[in-house]
């Protein structure tokens, strides 16, 4: 593992899973809106979406120590219409603040669901451009021939599918496995104010949303949310394993150019992709998409609601098996920087 470049590994692949998650989300939600009631949209994607921020803001954190000097992070502005560094960083805050407020207006329900959805897509937008420009800083380097290429956009936007699609389905067995537990009876509150007052009885966590929506984020799932949930998953174990078989091609084109081009840094950088670390991560990637695609695909079906443990156990370790395998890519790509000149 590269330890050098820790924190920009830390940083891309988790953005884009956040962004990856972020895109399934958006695309579900669409697709139950126009099949089923707002409410069962929300129910299967606005927990998930919760989950999104607070990692993203981790990786956010994590960039700013690849600076060395972290009071420089605000000199990256300064540029945007020249320097791909400085788009990254513009769209990255940019898709933070936008899910931020999509976030609030899920959790306080502000405004008409179309509207909601309107602030979304603005939000998913910014994230495709977060991705773009991330990977546009190493594809635009002409002196670094295992970054020139189509290959480092393209592997980009396959970590944000494998590792999105992974999430979401991970994300939705384990609150349906949350749901399905025993329900606690809380002791009944009586008003101690007029209760002619609307405000009567009312708490600070009543005026946040908190009561509200922790009641209907734990309500149990329906037999017709479960149905709902079992072809979400499908779906996307289906985009994981077909995403994760798009990696292991590109390796292969990558090679293969890294072999046709006459600079030596080329041979240097296409080295990388020999040793026993490169396979690991291969292996990984396999045995992730095994997990998370075919395994999740057959055991997610209407009986699951009332098993739900062992789905849950195969999408997690599927999960994190293919992100320790994203994080190992990341660094392979790290790893493979050889100047043209430099040997």
């Amino acid at each position: 593992m590269n330890l050098h470049e820790l924190p920009m590994i830390i940083f891309t692949v988790v953005a884009q899973l956040c962004v990856g998650m972020f895109l399934m989300l958006g695309v579900i939600q669409l697709w139950l809106a126009a099949r089923a009631d707002d409410r069962t949209a929300d129910r299967l994607t606005t927990p998930i979406l919760y989950l999104i921020g607070p990692v993203l803001v981790f990786g956010l954190v994590a960039s700013m120590f690849h600076m060395n000097d972290v009071t420089h992070t605000l000199n990256v502005f300064r540029h945007v219409g020249s320097s791909w560094l400085s788009r990254e960083i513009v769209f990255g805050v940019g898709f933070a603040g936008l899910g931020f407020v999509f976030a609030a207006m899920q959790w306080f329900k502000i405004a008409a669901f179309r509207v909601r959805q309107a602030v979304a897509a603005l939000a998913a937008l910014f994230g495709i451009a977060l991705i773009v420009s991330m990977s546009m800083i190493y594809a635009s380097l002409p002196t670094v021939p295992a970054w020139n290429t189509w290959v480092v956009p393209f592997q980009f936007f396959m970590t944000a599918i494998v590792l999105g699609s992974a999430g979401v389905t991970m994300s939705l067995v384990l609150m349906t496995l949350v749901r399905q537990r025993p329900a606690k009876v809380a002791p009944v509150k009586v008003p101690v104010r007029n209760s002619a007052d609307p405000n009567a009885g009312k708490t600070w966590k009543d005026t946040l949303g908190l009561t509200a929506n922790k009641r209907e984020i734990n309500a149990p799932a329906t037999a017709d949310e479960w149905r709902w949930t079992v072809s979400i998953i499908r779906l996307c174990a289906a985009l994981a394993a077909l995403a994760a078989v798009g990696v292991l091609i590109s390796y292969i084109a990558h090679l293969q150019n890294l072999a046709m081009n006459p600079e030596p840094a080329a041979a240097v950088s296409a080295a990388v992709f020999t040793g026993a670390f490169f396979w690991v991560r291969l292996i990984l990637v396999g045995v992730g998409a095994v997990a998370v695609g075919f395994v999740a695909y057959k055991m997610a079906d209407d009986d699951a609601l009332a098993r739900p443990v062992p789905l849950a156990t195969w999408v997690t370790a599927g999960f994190v098996v293919l992100l320790v395998a994203e994080l190992m890519g990341r660094s392979l790509h790290y790893d493979s920087q050889q100047l043209i000149g430099i040997g």
